[in-house]
């Protein structure tokens, strides 16, 4: 494969999962559980876990129990100040640098998101592009349109176009549309896009195929052996 393109995932990916941020946005996440289902913190914990299996995130899980205004939730997960809880990572810039290609980012968050983290860690303006939740009308990762209207923005096809993501189910619903992704760090294990509600939309294409990394910072020496 000759990688011409690489659209990023963002949270997890491009920084570690140990960072307080994404402590934070967890938290935040199972407080708007446990507002929307008026249940203790606790127990949204555990509601939680139980009822989203199935669904490719907790945004579509709630909305398909009813929630209509994505944008609170978007207000409650990520409050302004949130890259506070983020760590400088001064080898991140060279790193992005040494891909040689154009890099953009696919993130099931919203943009103002995706901006505070990549502003907070002095790499924005080498991404071309950001791909968020609202440009894929609220139905992100795995799904195929997310990855087509991404790949639209990087200027690539599935073909020259390296998608890299830490969770196992989004970088599935990559190779299941023909493309080669990488899996850095643990993720979550297996995942069949047959979990999904609508998975019976979705077609599968042979060819694709996803690559183990411990982190990002093994692909220089990972991508010329696609």
């Amino acid at each position: 494969m000759e990688v011409k393109h690489i659209i990023f995932d963002l949270d997890d990916t491009l920084y570690p999962c140990t960072s307080e941020m994404n402590k934070s946005i967890s938290r935040n996440m199972v407080q708007f559980v446990a507002d929307f289902f008026h249940l203790s913190y606790d127990e949204a914990v555990t509601y939680r876990k139980t009822h989203i299996k199935g669904h490719a995130s907790t945004l579509e899980w709630l909305m398909s129990e009813g929630l209509t205004d994505a944008e609170s939730y978007f207000a409650a997960v990520h409050p302004e100040n949130e890259a506070e809880g983020l760590q400088k990572a001064p080898e991140l810039r060279p790193l992005l640098q040494s891909l040689g290609v154009p890099i953009t980012v696919l993130t099931n968050a919203p943009s103002e998101h995706a901006e505070r983290v990549l502003s907070y860690l002095g790499v924005r303006d080498l991404f071309t592009a950001i791909t968020d939740i609202r440009d894929c009308k609220l139905r992100g990762k795995p799904y195929p349109g997310s990855f087509e209207i991404a790949l639209q923005r990087a200027g690539g096809t599935v073909a020259d176009t390296l998608f890299v993501d830490d969770q196992k189910k989004y970088t599935a619903g990559y190779e299941n549309i023909g493309g080669t992704a990488i899996q850095v760090g643990t993720g979550a294990g297996s995942y069949q896009l047959g979990l999904l509600p609508d998975a019976s939309q979705i077609k599968m294409v042979d060819g694709g195929r996803t690559i183990h990394a411990d982190s990002i910072y093994d692909l220089p020496t990972l991508i010329p052996t696609l």
